[in-house]
């Protein structure tokens, strides 16, 4: 079978399957090898109102290891003013829960190719993106824009994770802060959730929903403890005494073995204290 070849005009944009836009990178004007990039505009419904607009986000696949956030964003602003530029393992939507961790929390990066997203000021800078001619390369290394690679950017990377003790410490007071927060904003959800279970003079309790999607917590050993204690105290409240029949002949056994057994008990202590009593002059 014969080689699959790509037909098209020079000066104009390669459309390949999929809806991607093949865009070409060189390192360096004197690099003989080229790399692929493929872009097409970002359509996601449920990222309507996020941080990704789907008229000025761009979506890239092929990234290569070598291309930073920094890098794209320069290698997009010819196209239009980026307002950001967002490099990711896998594609996946930007909202993140958490707080927003510092790099020394953070695990470490994975390395290899990437997918971005580069979002413009304009919708018209999209366009003109998808437009660029295949056979014009964007250079990422030029005299005004350094990239490292190979040792000299191990060298960079190991020089750049050791950090001066007092920013070091500064940022551990700042997330410490933030930590104690959250702490004391949960302790008071928690004490305020504590006060709405609590019964009232009448003995309800108010009971309300929590939001959709929370998992209840684990009762402890004394809320379990407090739990059974108020589950006794009701059901002897409620408890009926006397009621049946039965019932008011059990009553009736029981007392008249608690008589025989004070009665019993009285015998015993009056012969003792009679035993006590007697005269023994030697």
């Amino acid at each position: 079978m014969a080689p699959f070849k790509k037909n098209h005009a020079s000066g104009r944009s390669c459309i390949v399957p999929g809806g991607f836009t093949e865009i070409s990178l060189k390192f360096t004007s004197d690099s003989a090898a080229f790399h692929k990039l493929y872009v097409k505009e970002h359509k996601v419904r449920a990222e309507k109102t996020s941080h990704r607009p789907m008229d000025r986000t761009l979506f890239l696949l092929n990234v290569p290891p070598y291309c930073s956030q920094v890098v794209i964003k320069e290698l997009f602003a010819q196209f239009g003013c980026v307002q950001s530029a967002e490099l990711r393992d896998h594609p996946g939507s930007s909202q993140e829960s958490g707080p927003v961790l510092s790099r020394f929390f953070k695990p470490p990066e994975k390395q290899g190719f990437k997918v971005g997203y580069v979002v413009f000021q304009n919708s018209t800078s999209v366009a003109a993106a998808k437009s660029h001619p295949h056979d014009t390369p964007l250079l990422v290394c030029t005299q005004e824009r350094t990239v490292r690679t190979g040792v000299q950017k191990w060298i960079e990377q190991y020089t750049q994770s050791f950090s001066h003790p007092d920013k070091l410490q500064q940022k551990v007071d700042f997330f410490m802060e933030g930590y104690d927060k959250r702490k004391e904003e949960e302790a008071d959800k928690q004490r305020k959730e504590a006060k709405k279970q609590e019964e009232d003079e009448e003995g309800w309790v108010t009971v309300s929903r929590g939001p959709k999607g929370t998992k209840g917590r684990p009762h402890s050993e004394a809320a379990n403890k407090r739990t059974l204690a108020k589950e006794i105290r009701n059901r002897k409240r409620k408890e009926l005494m006397n009621f049946y029949t039965w019932q008011h002949k059990n009553t009736q056994k029981e007392q008249i073995a608690d008589l025989r057994k004070k009665f019993e008990d009285d015998k015993q202590r009056i012969a003792l204290l009679r035993a006590q009593r007697k005269f023994r002059p030697y």
